[in-house]
């Protein structure tokens, strides 16, 4: 493919908001997971939860827009100068010729969760003030940040479970392609609520610790919730050495199990090299993998031994969950981000919490600092659906 340019990305997490703090955090091995004091939540569980994020108050004419969702997407398109290179965007390409595409599972609805507090005694009628369209419809926050630019080109949300903000890196990429558009907003979104908390719960899958990806002794993830975004744009003639460049993206839908991966880790195999083909690269190519690695028996053991088949055992990879906790559909581009920061500083974050990995891969107990030229991001969500990305410096 002819690679696309992140000529300005940034995240926020529990680890930090924007770049430079998540770069600290993640080089000096910090978590930001911390036992679960969310709303009225009574789950012995860690979560990774942004701080301040009641706090955000959206511009008046955005008024309907107002949930915890959209807050932490406000939060997160403030820093790093991404505003402003947005703006700049529009003022080059036009605002018709940006796309938005936002990447969430769950949305807004905790709005809704709220509302149903407060449902009318007599006939269980919502609050008159409760705007499902704008807060938990799955759009909304696409709707959003669409409104918060002034953009007026396609907007599209992907909510395909925990695959969602990787999968958007693709969507636009199709669209820019097809001459559709010039540049595109994509990233994910997802916050901290009661159905997602108790519905893991429910099914097993919450550790009562901090996670501990690819740990013989693992147990179940650790909910968090993040914002990341990233611009794309087609690459000008002379970038920087160390820009970041999108080389290849894999999907597949291997539709195994309803929450459980194929056993063998088919439809991942079937992404990361669909994400190696489009790229033209070869396995010994990549110098390090962003795991999906959510800490649980199932995923681990199955993503494990798709990673093996295709890279074998000398390939640096750990899963940055132990310090984020799982973002579901906003994993995707959290990831993406560290994997760009990781191309930039030269460093291979270890995988936090994790005390004897149980594969035979070479996955990263201590950070490491080297050269890294390409790295490759995995995001797989419920129902196997699947997406790899494959990010590289310019200078190779």
């Amino acid at each position: 493919m002819n690679p696309l340019w992140l000529s300005h990305f940034t995240a926020t997490s529990s680890i930090g908001r924007g770049l430079e703090q998540t770069l600290a955090a993640l080089r000096e091995r910090r978590t930001g997971l911390a036992p679960c004091a969310f709303d009225t939540v009574e789950l012995a569980t860690f979560t990774g939860e942004v701080a301040g994020v009641d706090e955000v108050q959206l511009p008046a004419h955005l008024a309907r827009f107002d949930c915890r969702n959209n807050r932490l997407a406000q939060l997160g398109l403030m820093q790093d100068g991404f505003a402003g290179a947005v703006h700049e965007a529009i003022a080059k390409y036009g605002a018709q010729r940006i796309g938005v595409f936002i990447g969430t599972s769950t949305s807004g609805i905790l709005q809704t969760e709220l509302a149903y507090r407060q449902r009318d005694a007599e006939t269980g009628a919502l609050p008159v003030d409760f705007i499902y369209g704008t807060t938990h419809n799955t759009f909304s926050v696409a709707d959003f940040t669409r409104c918060y630019f002034g953009l007026t080109g396609p907007a599209v949300v992907v909510s395909s479970a925990c695959s969602s903000s990787a999968k958007v890196f693709a969507s636009a990429r199709r669209m820019m392609k097809a001459g559709l558009i010039e540049a595109a907003v994509v990233g994910g979104v997802d916050s901290l609520c009661l159905t997602t908390l108790y519905g893991f719960n429910s099914l097993g899958l919450l550790s009562g610790q901090a996670c501990r990806p690819y740990d013989a002794e693992r147990n179940g993830l650790s909910i968090g919730e993040a914002a990341a975004f990233a611009l794309l744009e087609h690459p000008p003639k002379n970038l920087c050495s160390d820009a970041v460049l999108l080389l290849g993206t894999g999907e597949s839908s291997d539709a195994y199990h309803m929450s459980s991966p194929h056993p063998d880790g088919l439809g991942a195999r079937m992404a990361m090299q669909d994400a190696l083909n489009m790229a033209g690269l070869a396995p010994s190519d990549i110098d390090y993998i962003n795991l999906h690695g959510t800490a649980t028996l199932s995923n681990d053991a199955a993503e494990g031994l798709a990673v093996a088949a295709l890279f074998g055992n000398g390939t640096p990879c750990s899963s940055t969950k132990g310090a984020t906790g799982h973002t579901l559909g906003a994993a995707g581009g959290l990831e993406a981000v560290i994997c760009a920061l990781a191309l930039q500083n030269g460093l291979l974050p270890a995988g936090l919490n994790t005390q004897q990995a149980d594969s035979s891969l070479d996955y990263l107990l201590e950070n490491r600092e080297q050269p890294v030229a390409r790295v490759l991001s995995n995001s797989f969500g419920f129902g196997g659906t699947n997406c790899s990305l494959i990010f590289g410096r310019a200078d190779h």
